[in-house]
């Protein structure tokens, strides 16, 4: 899956999967919001907007439905102290 990382702002980094065109926003408070129905297109002026936060409040947010975060290795704690230190 594409992802960029943002260095300024609030939003910390986006992550996109093509295959069910849902964009998942990591941000610098440490939630992560998920769209669903984005195309590749508007993930791609994200990436390359001059203030990404703003072109989200302009082109994101109200336009497409909100969906769950994508599990990720960063967000599953339990599996990886399972992994570390077994059941």
């Amino acid at each position: 899956m594409p992802s960029k990382t943002f260095t300024s702002g609030r939003i910390r980094k986006a992550v996109y999967d093509p295959a069910s065109r849902q964009l998942d926003l990591h941000w610098d408070n440490r939630t992560v919001l998920a769209y669903k129905h984005v195309p590749e297109e508007v993930y791609r002026r994200l990436c390359s907007a001059p203030n990404p936060t703003t072109y989200w409040e302009d082109r994101i947010a109200e336009e497409y439905p909100k969906g769950v975060p994508t599990p990720g290795p960063a967000t599953d704690g339990a599996k990886k102290f399972d992994d570390l230190f077994g059941d």
